[in-house]
């Protein structure tokens, strides 16, 4: 099963990709927006970890983007930040604030598409 986890921070990218290869995914990286998108049209992902703000194109507007071409693709909105307040980030499957602890993250991708 593979897993785009797209986050601009490098230490981020390194603890989501470690952690969730070692749980069996196949993991690919975006550092961007742009990136985001261009991966997500050769990889073919079964489920994106997709951070909120990023320096090109924000998170929102990827997810936005992935939606309109795959409406199914479970979506997983982390952030450093709170924005469940914001209405946009409910087109997403799951929510979650950033923490070394991937517990969580690791619990909502087995609900989301079951373990590799």
């Amino acid at each position: 099963m593979k897993i785009l986890v797209v986050d601009d921070d490098k230490r981020i990218q390194l603890l989501y990709q470690a952690e969730l290869e070692e749980a069996g995914y196949d993991v690919h990286i975006a550092g961007s927006g742009t990136e985001a998108l261009e991966k997500f049209e050769t990889v073919k992902p079964d489920l994106v970890t997709l951070d909120i703000l990023m320096p090109d194109i924000d998170g929102i507007q990827v997810l936005r983007k992935m939606k309109e071409k795959n409406p199914q693709l479970p979506v997983i909105m982390s952030t450093a930040y709170d924005y469940r307040d914001d209405f946009a980030v409910w087109a997403s499957e799951a929510y979650l604030v950033k923490s070394s602890d991937l517990a969580e993250l690791k619990e909502m991708i087995r609900k989301l598409i079951g373990s590799p």
